[in-house]
């Protein structure tokens, strides 16, 4: 944060370009104001199938990967999928003039464009962020200036540039849509002071210094995700299920699997069902040799290897693994800020931890999310339906995937009803405003209109109950 904070000047050159892209946007937002529903709608399916159609998708992955260095270009391909989910729930809503009557109330709602959005993209998603927020936000009427990561801006840049071209061949003002080229934590800070909205999905330090900006802002928080595994399990869906989400693009993402904290009585065939699945056991020795090269002395993630492939880890620990395995297993050695296997992994890694009874389960939970992720995301394998109700009343963390891959899952998929998005509000636990998946209506101004209905006012018996006395009414 300190960082962010002391490097406030910005060139010559980069005032310039945010002064040009401020007075492009507000004049394509003076356009897209007045088209209606049918036009707005149409042009977020230029715009998603521009960059989300399989040709030019796979060309921006490799693009990003290249670029980055980060990522499997493989699992990262499914991520065309949620532009497609983003844009179905975008299409069924409404975001112009009357998007929702409630008669009972006498309340109508109208939609609004909240104006000029400054978008923060991350290194690991730098099409699907563009892509998602472009949609949303196209949809409410809205303009986006996009800060791309400096080390993905290339392929950011260009997925702006398919969006842009889209939006020309509609007759729409390209300048909906752009992406700041000179970019660094001090043009960031500057566009989001600006901007009317901050969406900011990124490193802790840029969601904070969005927090800070004075523009309302919507951020994320930091992911640690943990399931539980019960005895009722299915046990080769959650092995499965636990591949996909820990190998997805490499682990990258907040949502991919970190922790399973597993019922003794399944632990062993769990286990023999992750190996099965791809999965290699670290010794002992490993272990320690992977946690010397992913944190330093203070437990500080090194970033050499984040969103690396299994084999490249183990290489960097200096061991090898067969090209076959699609992750590293190891055992936990405890829960807590000291336990450094117990924090956020962000790679092909995960930690497994034995536990005999459900409450110790939910204890274990909740002190895994003081190491790190409060409010993010956990989730569970079991059929017991006590299990899956206690965890929800017990879990401080904004959203809980049931027999599903938590990445695959928690941010939206085509078998659940999460809304579709990029960004996931993590609530007060995790130092955000929204407890919810960021989609349409956050990219949304709405007015309510009020008219008279019947009066609705309980007696003062009825509101008190027992704590009314009419003598002090007298």
């Amino acid at each position: 944060m300190a960082e962010v904070q002391s490097k406030s000047e910005i060139t010559e050159e980069q005032q310039a370009e945010l002064d040009q892209a401020f007075e492009r946007a507000r004049k394509a937002l003076a356009i897209v104001e007045t088209y209606d529903q049918a036009r707005v709608d149409r042009l977020c399916q230029a715009i998603a199938w521009a960059v989300a159609n399989k040709r030019t998708f796979t060309r921006l992955v490799a693009e990003g990967i290249e670029e980055s260095g980060l990522g499997d270009p493989d699992s990262r391909m499914g991520k065309r999928m949620k532009i497609r989910g983003v844009l179905r729930d975008a299409l069924r809503q409404k975001s112009v003039g009357i998007i929702e009557q409630i008669p009972e109330k006498g309340i109508v709602k109208y939609g609004k464009p909240v104006g000029v959005i400054a978008c923060i993209v991350p290194t690991t998603n730098p099409d699907l962020t563009p892509a998602g927020n472009a949609i949303y936000a196209i949809k409410a009427r809205d303009a986006v200036i996009f800060s791309p990561h400096p080390r993905s801006k290339k392929t950011s840049f260009e997925t702006v540039r398919l969006m842009r071209e889209a939006l020309e061949r509609e007759g729409a003002p390209a300048d909906l849509l752009q992406c700041l080229t000179r970019v660094n934590i001090p043009m960031s800070q500057a566009l989001m002071a600006r901007a009317d909205l901050v969406i900011a999905t990124g490193g802790q330090p840029m969601v904070r210094a969005a927090y800070s900006s004075g523009t309302p802002a919507y951020g994320v928080g930091a992911g640690n995700s943990t399931m539980i595994i019960d005895q009722t399990a299915d046990l080769a869906e959650a092995a499965r299920n636990t591949r996909l989400s820990k190998t997805s693009d490499f682990g990258s993402g907040c949502s991919a699997d970190g922790n399973l904290i597993i019922d003794s009585t399944v632990f062993d065939g769990l286990l023999a069902a992750l190996q099965a699945e791809g999965g290699y056991l670290a010794s002992e020795e490993q272990k320690a040799a992977l946690r010397r090269v992913m944190w330093d002395d203070e437990g500080h993630r090194l970033p050499g290897t984040v969103a690396i492939a299994p084999q490249a880890l183990a290489r960097a620990a200096g061991f090898t693994i067969p090209e076959d395995r699609k992750f590293i297993i190891v055992h936990g050695d405890g829960i807590g800020k000291q336990h450094f296997f117990s924090r956020e992994k962000l790679t092909t890694l995960l930690a497994v931890y034995r536990y005999e009874g459900f409450d110790q389960a939910l204890d274990m939970m909740r002190a895994v999310y003081e190491v790190g992720g409060k409010g993010h995301s956990c989730g569970i394998y079991s059929f017991d339906q006590d299990h899956i109700h206690r965890l929800a009343m017990a879990a401080p963390v904004s959203r809980i995937m049931v027999r599903q891959p938590q990445s695959k899952a928690n941010a939206g998929a085509f078998n659940n009803g999460m809304p579709m998005t990029s960004s996931l509000g993590c609530g007060t636990w995790g130092g955000n405003i929204v407890s919810e998946n960021v989609h349409l209506k956050h990219y949304l101004n709405t007015t309510w209109v009020s008219v008279p209905i019947a009066e609705d006012r309980p007696s003062d018996a009825e509101l008190f109950g027992e704590f009314y006395d009419p003598a002090l009414e007298a």
